[in-house]
């Protein structure tokens, strides 16, 4: 039989038991579907972190005296153990770190704000140096960030994030309006770039004032983190900032460091491990459905070789070989297979952009996604559809012709 004709009659079986073929295909395309949408997301949240959480530059490092990137939480209980890092430490690396380029400083908490007319609670409310606003990768779209001077004189003045602009003053831009931050009165000088939201969670809900005010305010006993910006590659700078903290703080040399170091890298390597062990819980999720689909389809084909008898009898009688009856049932279960994973690759792409669209979860639709679909597909016809295959080929064509 030429491969034409296999085809041909494979597809006209298929089409004879519609809704057996759909029930069939059930548990191969929920596993397939659920296959895209992980991966999609996956793929998605990955070009997200790698635009949005690590975007600290390959020139920037962090300096904190907890872990800014870990899943130890043992790690930051003891961290928080350790001696807080001081406005006397950042003016330390300011002067005597011969590498750094500039060292900006940072402290932040959370509380309300003020406007004319309403409140906006739980607000991301930071103190940094005015340098900060050079060594940051943060752009300020309406205004401008304070200045060394307005530091110094721990001047009431505030850049807003997007979203509380938004809220605070609808409608207008607030330059020159006043917020009130712990009962104190603050001028806006400007609004931030809109950043946006990553894995569910708004990013421009802050207030960024000078850190003087910031400790006017809410007091000094708080741990500042460092931002520095140095040369690429970063590796001197981070040592010669490890000397300078180590001899201040007076660390013995067998001693470990009693302060963390962050890099875009540290981002992006956490995000990997997080992201690596939510796709293989997923994968094996998925898996079990396409398994439980092909071990299905492996019934359902048994059973059609039981009905069909008759049939293979006839056909092997009239010339056709074991190889023409198990290519046959072979390319019936490849045709559903692949039917499936059309279907699972379509409708994991569907939901992936409706989530995306409703949802603040990223989603990238990559070909080679849906190509991984119907691989899945593919295999599985293999592995469950040849012994259905294999038992119609063996089957005794005189045998066949007397069954009933």
């Amino acid at each position: 039989m030429q491969l034409g004709d296999t085809l041909r009659l494979a597809f006209a079986s298929l089409s004879a038991r519609k809704l057996r073929t759909l029930l069939t295909l059930l548990g191969l395309i929920i596993g397939v579907t659920s296959l895209i949408l992980v991966m999609t997301l996956i793929q998605g949240a990955n070009g997200y972190v790698e635009a949005r959480i690590a975007n600290l530059g390959t020139d920037i490092f962090q300096v904190s005296k907890v872990p800014l990137a870990t899943t130890d939480f043992q790690e930051i209980l003891k961290a928080r153990k350790h001696r807080d890092l001081t406005f006397d430490d950042w003016r330390a690396l300011e002067y005597r770190c011969q590498r750094c380029l500039a060292v900006g400083a940072q402290a932040s908490t959370f509380g309300q704000v003020r406007g004319e007319a309403q409140s906006l609670g739980d607000v991301t409310l930071r103190g940094e140096t005015s340098n900060m606003g050079w060594i940051s990768t943060l752009d300020v779209s309406a205004g401008r960030f304070f200045t060394e001077g307005e530091q110094r004189a721990a001047s009431p003045v505030a850049v807003l994030g997007a979203e509380v602009a938004e809220k605070l003053f609808p409608g207008r831009l607030p330059l020159g309006k006043t917020l009130r931050i712990a009962g104190e009165e603050f001028t806006v000088i400007g609004v931030a770039d809109r950043i946006g939201a990553i894995l569910g969670q708004d990013q421009d809900t802050f207030v960024i004032f000078p850190i003087s005010a910031f400790q006017k305010l809410f007091g000094t006993r708080r741990s500042l983190i460092f931002h520095i910006k140095g040369r690429p590659p970063l590796g001197p700078a981070e040592d010669e900032v490890r000397l300078i903290l180590r001899g201040r703080r007076r660390i013995a040399p067998e001693a470990p460091d009693d302060f963390y170091f962050a890099t875009a890298d540290t981002y992006l390597n956490l995000w990997k491990d997080i992201s690596s062990v939510f796709f293989l819980v997923f994968v094996l999720v998925s898996s079990v459905a396409s398994i439980v689909g092909g071990i299905v389809i492996m019934n359902i084909t048994l059973v059609s070789v039981t009905e069909r008898t008759k049939e293979i009898g006839l056909r092997r009688s009239v010339g056709a070989t074991q190889r023409d009856i198990a290519r046959q049932f072979l390319v019936e279960v490849l045709a559903q297979c692949l039917v499936g994973g059309l279907t699972g690759v379509a409708l994991g792409f569907i939901l992936a952009l409706v989530l995306r669209q409703l949802t603040p979860f990223p989603a990238a639709v990559k070909p080679w996604v849906a190509l991984l679909g119907l691989g899945l597909a593919s295999v599985i016809a293999l592995v469950f559809g040849v012994y259905p295959a294999i038992k119609a080929a063996r089957l005794d064509p005189v045998v066949a012709l007397r069954s009933e």
